[in-house]
């Protein structure tokens, strides 16, 4: 026996299943046998008695687990941080591990009512003493981590566990003697895993596979060089004799029922203690404000999420809910996560939908020189589609050329500093590029709480994708606003694709852009090559459009209309020299409606049109989509996503696809003003074009009265 070694343990007289409050307690209420549970701790207990001291401690009627004793809090020493039960079921246990633990001299820290810590089955010490492995996700919050590391004066390591099995860090995790750790990957996220990985060394790394996992094979209790545990597998036996460790199996499947092992069931008191280790805070907490239609916008719950998700945890300070119908709700929230890493980036989200800084927490943006052309710092933050500002020298400056995926550079001018989104091939030596989260706020359009059926608003409802809208009601919809873009002398920009022509979809294009819908067209080779052979051959693809039937040899029209137009030496000269007669792109020269056609390694000719320079293309692109006030995609996904992420945020997007994954990808781009049509795009243009001569003059406001 090693005098040196104390476990807590509690008899099991009261055990039982009685609620559920783990995936193992499924089905198994009042299932378990006294007897064989009674027989199966006795066996644990002399085992460990064997090696160890054993105290124990009263168990009391109508808490059935306080049996799990490594619940009861965490010691370090002569301290101990006693638990804060997550469920209301095992609440009723902290008083009585109160009472044993201040009779036996402890120092007993409490942590607030509701931050729950659920002691040493949350929180494992390395077993040289180095640092404390903290877990968190399913019972314990990770703002206990900062009062743990202060309490106990030791380095805290936040694991976020991720598979409800294994609710506990006891249950998927074990360090052991000589700096070894065995453990089951899968039940952390990427975050956690890197974290362990970077502690401690492959060749003390001993992974679990699931079938060992799930017999709680990592909820071991060890002993210098001996382990004990319910059930392990002849592999794990044999890894773990190779580094040193006697296996010693104790059947525990009573208590496997409510979600414990042999480590639930026992709580070391006596931890390795190194002098010179102190307390480290990896956690970083930032506090952060949400204004605007909060609940019936569903922002706050999004927030909440964000920060769940990305790995951290929250805490509302203040909420106050709007009066009145068109009041807006406001909230302070405490946000916390495990390093900086993860904190940039749950913030570099939240950022997206509007959540701001405190203003006394308001810091200037950190900026780093760029120091090669096109290349940005490592870190720099990747811009979304919705109006930003940046904070330099005390001062907001509104982003200009507001786009997805791009840097935010900052740039001396006569005029003073300018802030602009650039592609990363755009960055110029001698600029700042912004990098991290701070110093960062978007500007997003408060929601009013109107229904959106108004007879002078454009109801996109809400952003996403659905096959089951009246395609008719969103057409309306769409011919009001282009109805509505037109008289004011505003801007459409249409993608397509070849898909268009094939769907008979060109002759209802064709009439949007004479009637004045269209003042641009972005595409591919593909589009025009197919238009103009429709036009000169009667075919798309070698198929008549008029009997949809294949061409005997059609398989070659669009390569002879290429070489027509290649002999004309533009579109622009095959439509003056009456080569192309009619079509897309017959009215869009006819009408001066800019058009760029963006090539690919497939395109046959290509058309003399189409630019093959990917950069001259893109910025062809953005030239053409400045100052858009709705864009429609019509069947091109490839074109479509290139346009997306060049559009800032406020643009109306209408995305045509008989693909629900394709109209899905290009919807979910955060955008409210953004909304997916699932249907045959000829019939969605044919609709379209209906409805648009219905309306033969400009809506006008009704004066009443």
């Amino acid at each position: 026996m090693t005098d040196s070694i104390r476990f807590l343990m509690c008899p099991p007289d009261h055990y039982d299943v009685d609620y559920v409050i783990n995936p193992w307690m499924e089905g198994n209420i009042h299932k378990s046998s006294f007897d064989r549970a009674r027989e199966q701790w006795q066996s644990l207990y002399h085992l460990i008695k064997e090696n160890a001291i054993v105290d124990l401690v009263t168990p009391a009627k109508g808490w059935p687990d306080m049996v799990f004793t490594a619940n009861a809090g965490l010691v370090l020493d002569k301290t101990v941080v006693l638990s804060r039960f997550y469920h209301k079921e095992r609440q009723g246990e902290e008083p009585y591990f109160k009472i044993w633990f201040e009779s036996q001299g402890f120092t007993v820290h409490e942590l607030p009512k509701d931050l729950p810590f659920e002691g040493a089955g949350d929180a494992l010490f390395d077993r040289e003493g180095r640092y404390l492995w903290a877990g968190y996700g399913f019972r314990s919050e990770l703002d206990s981590h900062p009062l743990i590391a202060e309490w106990l004066d030791i380095e805290v390591l936040s694991l976020r566990l991720m598979d409800e099995r294994f609710y506990h860090l006891d249950t998927c995790f074990c360090p052991l003697t000589g700096g070894y750790l065995m453990y089951y990957p899968p039940a952390f996220d990427s975050y956690s895993n890197r974290l362990i990985e970077l502690r401690v060394p492959p060749e003390k790394r001993i992974i679990v596979e699931e079938p060992d996992a799930v017999n709680f094979a990592c909820n071991t209790v060890n002993i210098n060089q001996m382990v004990i545990m319910n059930k392990a597998s002849d592999n794990l036996k044999a890894r773990l004799q190779e580094a040193g460790f006697t296996v010693l199996e104790t059947p525990l499947t009573e208590f496997l029922k409510a979600g414990g092992a042999a480590k639930c069931l026992t709580l070391r008191v006596t931890e390795p203690i190194i002098i010179d280790r102190h307390a480290v805070i990896n956690i970083e907490s930032r506090t952060v404000l949400m204004e605007g239609h909060l609940l019936d916008a569903g922002l706050i719950n999004r927030a909440l999420d964000l920060v769940v998700e990305g790995g951290g945890s929250f805490q509302v300070l203040n909420f106050n809910l709007g009066e009145q119908r068109q009041s807006t709700s406001k909230a302070e929230i405490k946000i916390s996560a495990p390093s900086h890493e993860v904190m940039e980036e749950i913030i570099s989200q939240l950022i997206d939908i509007g959540v701001v800084s405190l203003d006394e927490d308001q810091r200037d943006a950190r900026l780093q020189p760029v120091e090669q052309d096109g290349v940005g710092p490592d870190d720099f933050y990747v811009s979304t589609i919705y109006p930003t500002e940046v904070r330099v020298d005390g001062q907001w400056l509104t982003v200009q050329n507001q786009r997805m995926d791009g840097a935010i550079a900052i740039s001396e001018t006569p005029n003073g500093l300018v802030a602009q989104c650039k592609i990363l091939r755009d960055l110029k030596l001698g600029e700042r590029v912004v990098v991290d989260v701070v110093g960062l706020r978007t500007i997003r359009k408060t929601e009013s709480r109107e229904p959106r059926n108004g007879p002078q608003e454009f109801s996109f409802m809400s952003a996403g994708v659905s096959s089951e809208r009246r395609v008719e009601l969103i057409v309306e919809q769409v011919a009001w606003e282009l109805r509505q873009i037109r008289d004011r002398g505003g801007k459409v920009v249409v993608t397509a694709g070849p898909v268009v022509i094939h769907t008979g979809g060109a002759q209802h294009l064709s009439h949007l852009i004479r009637q004045g819908y269209v003042q641009a067209l972005l595409g591919g080779n593909a589009i025009a090559v197919h238009d103009m052979e429709q036009s000169i051959m009667g075919t798309s693809l070698g198929v008549d459009m008029k009997q949809g039937v294949a061409v005997k040899g059609g398989h070659r029209h669009h390569l002879k209309v290429i070489n027509s137009v290649r002999r004309c030496g533009s579109i622009a000269a095959a439509v003056e020299q009456g080569v192309v007669k009619s079509g897309i792109m017959y009215e869009c020269v006819k009408n001066n409606i800019p058009f760029s056609l963006a090539g690919s390694i497939r395109d046959d000719g290509p058309l003399p049109d189409t630019q093959m320079d990917l950069i001259k293309a893109q910025e062809h692109y953005a030239e053409l989509l400045r100052g858009a006030d709705m864009i429609l995609m019509l069947s091109s996904m490839l074109h479509s996503i290139g346009v997306g992420n060049m559009t800032p945020s406020g643009v109306k997007m209408v995305c045509v696809d008989i693909n629900p994954a394709v109209v899905t990808k290009l919807s979910d781009r955060g955008s409210v003003e953004s909304i997916g049509v699932v249907t045959d795009v000829g019939l969605f243009l044919s609709l379209l074009v209906n409805q648009l001569d219905k309306l033969t003059s400009k809506y006008g406001v009704v004066q009443v009265g």
